[in-house]
């Protein structure tokens, strides 16, 4: 493989040092299990290694199993957010709070299994930066594959089409790449934007997707959309693009109806009558203009919502030890 997308292979065979960022919510069934399996694969496959939980406003008891495990395990790291902002503004809180050079991302609920970490490692250090934990077949229903395709294709415009249909929320990542979001403040996230805006060495690995142990999926096909709308008006001009292409069609739909009419009157003498044809056209055009301004509309209010300054997630606490670590994740840390 040439030019840019070319991975460069690792000189250095030593085991890597890996941070495993978890977002947490309602899922304290799960974590002393995931804990466990952690805890054997990562003595197997790293010299240095921690776990980076992220409590993101559970309701449930997980920020409470979260403190018994980071005091029972040192390499065990928590941290508790002010309220439930999302996915994937909580890996943002934990990618920036890693302190090695390797970040692993994972579910909470045992879907991804731990035991499947060296397959992404070792892929990682045939010199790519992104590795994605593809799953071999899939694991969800009839709705929630369509939304989850909705959202590849959101991606497309910023990964590229190869690599955004192979997107999951099982990836590695070398820490060095979070240097290019390291000053993101918005609101609205997508880590796989955000990896994009710093690499395209992307590769992808098929593993084994297990059932869910416990709970159902936090992410409906109403979510899903609205991430996929989010992507696609906060990080791609794509819709833009398309309102462009709308209103083109429009325009040169009305030009060969105009042309239509005034040829059937000037050369046939042909009187064109109807108002159902009329109304018929002016809604169409209407519509198209409303689309349009919808697009518009939709830039605007990123643009306000950015110009707030909303934070991406706010921190209520950590467990012991963990606070001078949540915004060490920086370019000087990244560079250790």
């Amino acid at each position: 493989m040439t030019g840019l997308n070319a991975p460069v292979k690792d000189d250095d065979s030593s085991k890597p040092a890996v941070s495993v960022v978890i977002p947490v919510y309602n899922s304290q069934t799960t974590l002393l299990e995931l804990a466990n399996r952690l805890a054997g694969v990562l003595r197997e496959t790293s010299d240095r290694y921690e776990l980076v939980l992220v409590n993101d406003g559970s309701r449930d008891g997980s920020w409470d199993q979260i403190n018994q495990l980071a005091a029972n395990h040192e390499w065990i790291r928590g941290i508790n957010l002010m309220r439930n902002y999302g996915q994937h503004n909580a890996l943002l809180c934990g990618i920036r709070a890693a302190k090695y050079e390797v970040i692993v991302v994972m579910d909470d609920d045992l879907q991804h299994p731990p035991e499947e970490i060296p397959l992404l490692l070792r892929k990682l250090a045939e010199g790519y930066d992104v590795v994605y934990a593809t799953p071999q077949e899939g694991q969800h229903g009839l709705l929630r594959n369509a939304a989850a395709r909705i959202t590849k294709l959101a991606l497309q415009s910023a990964l590229g089409a190869e690599t955004a249909g192979k997107v999951s929320p099982y990836r590695a990542f070398r820490t060095r790449v979070r240097d290019a979001f390291i000053d993101y403040r918005s609101s609205f996230v997508s880590i796989d934007v955000l990896l994009a805006w710093g690499t395209n060495r992307f590769a992808s690995v098929p593993v084994r997707y297990d059932p869910r142990k416990a709970g159902s999926s936090q992410y409906t096909f109403r979510q899903l959309v609205t991430h996929a709308l989010n992507m696609m008006t906060g990080f791609s001009i794509l819709p833009l693009q398309l309102a462009t292409l709308v209103g083109f069609a429009f325009t040169l739909f009305g030009m060969v109806v105009l042309a239509y009419v005034l040829g059937r009157y000037l050369i046939h003498g042909v009187d064109v009558r109807g108002f159902t044809f009329l109304a018929s056209i002016v809604i169409i055009f209407s519509g198209a203009q409303l689309f349009a301004l919808g697009v518009f509309g939709e830039y605007l209010a990123r643009m306000y919502v950015r110009i707030m300054e909303r934070p991406s997630y706010f921190v209520r606490g950590t467990t012991p030890e963990s606070l001078a670590e949540i915004h060490s994740g920086s370019a000087n840390a990244a560079r250790k």
